[in-house]
């Protein structure tokens, strides 16, 4: 378990990678982790929506989970995103979480467009009363479709005071400042979106980032450089990457395709095999792609 206080820095959400049969690459992954474990990351995630959660069977969570946790080997936290449809599939999932050695999760709402809020809360709280945990929400109504409000957030908290993390993925000017300022600090807060926000995210209160495992490095760097108080050097940094992370960040499926073959390719892997259905990479837009990536060396 960590400790609230200890949660920040950059959490490279894992890619699932599968072998020409369609399963889950045991040797990939272990490369993944190992490679990540070494290059400035200050944690790892796991099962999010960049882990295809929508494309894995509950075994095959298990399984990656126990793999991810064996190759860890508590060199770094672990948050683990938990995406059953149910509260009793994600409880017992929290406890696997737990079990392998995990610092914190991360829910996902309940497949329910349309859903009214309280009904959202009280779904979290069932969840959050079970788990031992430090237990986090993802609020990405761009990409799931279901989202809380910031005073639900601050509702949620007050009931349950072990949901004290967000994973609240939106631009950091129209959203993550009005979140920090309407929840009152109460929550150790994490961006996503590939660190497409990343130092303005960090400027408007934000204690970390969870971006793809493609350019994980740089984005260390870059947040270690704004811990330092050098923001002008950060900043130069973080523009040298934002046309790549633009490029990637256009939809998850988007993401998925490129992203995924980015850190391939940095990791020294053979050809990504998706599991379909899924997008077909475009001979240009993978140009685009090698041109904008083409200074980052292998991970």
């Amino acid at each position: 378990m960590t400790r609230l206080a200890e949660l920040h820095g950059i959490y490279p959400m894992l890619y699932v990678f599968y072998g020409a049969d369609g399963e889950p690459d045991r040797a990939a992954m272990r490369r993944q982790v190992e490679r990540l474990a070494g290059c400035g990351v200050h944690g790892v995630a796991f099962g999010g929506l960049a882990s295809e959660c929508n494309k894995l069977s509950t075994a095959e969570k298990r399984r990656l989970l126990d793999w991810v946790a064996e190759d860890l080997r508590g060199r770094l936290p672990l948050s683990v995103t938990i995406s059953e449809n149910t509260a009793a599939g994600q409880v017992e999932m929290a406890r696997a979480a737990a079990g392998v050695g995990a610092g914190w999760i991360v829910l996902q709402p309940p497949p329910v467009r349309g859903a009214p809020e309280p009904e959202l809360l009280r779904f979290y709280g069932r969840v959050a009363d079970q788990v031992v945990l430090p237990v986090g929400i993802q609020n990405a109504p761009e990409y799931i479709g279901i989202g809380v409000s910031n005073r639900g957030f601050r509702e949620l908290n007050r009931l349950h005071p072990n949901i004290a993390i967000l994973k609240a993925e939106g631009p950091a000017a129209t959203y993550i400042a009005p979140l920090v300022e309407e929840t009152g600090g109460a929550f150790r807060l994490f961006n996503g979106r590939n660190g497409i926000d990343l130092t303005d995210s960090l400027r408007a209160g934000c204690h970390g980032i969870i971006p793809g495992v493609e350019t994980a490095d740089a984005q260390a760097r870059i947040y270690e450089l704004m811990r330092q108080g050098n923001d002008a050097q950060a900043d130069a940094e973080f523009a040298g990457l934002l046309p790549l992370l633009s490029f990637l960040m256009q939809t998850i499926d988007h993401l998925l395709c490129y992203g995924k073959r980015l850190a391939a390719r940095r990791l020294g892997l053979g050809p990504v095999h998706d599991r379909t259905p899924a997008q077909v990479p475009a001979p240009f837009a993978l140009q685009v792609m090698q041109h904008w990536s083409a200074a980052l060396p292998p991970l």
